[in-house]
């Protein structure tokens, strides 16, 4: 399955990091590149894309106005220089958001993310806000404990916690130790389900019961610190 992209920023150097990121990423498919937001109203009235990676900050029409305006909203990838319009842009369902300079790794996190959304979407044959989470709940995740490997529920995990090149899986009855990284997991867990909200943390969604200050709160009572960095993530989160 390939994604056919649509670039949709004022700024030419923005494009070139773009297509520059995407020649290495064989799912990636530059469909066109428009430089204002009414431009690419005219494109996508005649032709369809999977995603759009779309600034904000843009004449006539910024990114947030040509979302709403948008009936047939294809997977979105904000990338931006500034990330006090991280909340409202969750609001509209994007798929992820870029904070300018941003470097590969994190740009192939954001596409790896928008292709699971859409292999999510073919699998269903539903919009991504409706797919069932069913298959989700009952997906499994193999784990490395001692000498052993263990399956796991992802239904069963409530956070983790990294410790260096170990990470503390907990449930409702402790944690499990396992040689890995926290990038390993974030890279292979469900982001429908589970979000990054500090260097060293993952929630569980559903396991969220409300944030107070710099913390979250689980339904286990158990307190989760939010990372300065992901905090425009938490009302989005909260939401799922």
């Amino acid at each position: 399955m390939s994604l056919r992209c649509l670039i949709v920023d004022d700024e030419p150097l923005a494009h070139e990091v773009i297509v520059a990121y995407a020649k290495d990423i064989p799912f990636i498919e530059i469909a066109a590149h428009c430089y204002r937001a009414t431009e690419a109203l005219d494109f996508l009235s005649k032709q369809e894309v999977d995603l759009i990676f779309l600034d904000i900050r843009m004449p006539k029409l910024n990114g947030l106005d040509f979302l709403r305006a948008l009936q047939h909203k294809p997977q979105v990838i904000i990338t931006s220089a500034y990330e006090e319009y991280a909340l409202a842009s969750f609001d509209l369902a994007v798929c992820d958001y870029l904070l300018k300079p941003f470097k590969l790794e994190r740009f192939l996190m954001a596409v790896n993310r928008a292709l699971t959304f859409q292999q999510l979407k073919k699998q269903s044959g539903s919009p991504i806000e409706t797919i069932d989470t069913a298959q989700q709940r009952n997906a499994q995740i193999s784990i490395k404990v001692d000498k052993k490997h263990i399956l796991l529920q992802l239904d069963e995990i409530q956070f983790l916690e990294s410790l260096g090149n170990y990470v503390k899986v907990w449930k409702a009855n402790g944690f499990l130790l396992t040689p890995r990284t926290l990038g390993s997991f974030e890279d292979e867990l469900p982001a429908q389900m589970f979000a990054r909200i500090h260097k060293s943390f993952i929630v569980n969604k559903k396991e969220v019961d409300y944030f107070e200050g710099n913390s979250i709160i689980l339904k286990s009572q158990q307190q989760v610190p939010i990372g300065k960095n992901y905090k425009p993530l938490i009302r989005q989160l909260l939401q799922l």
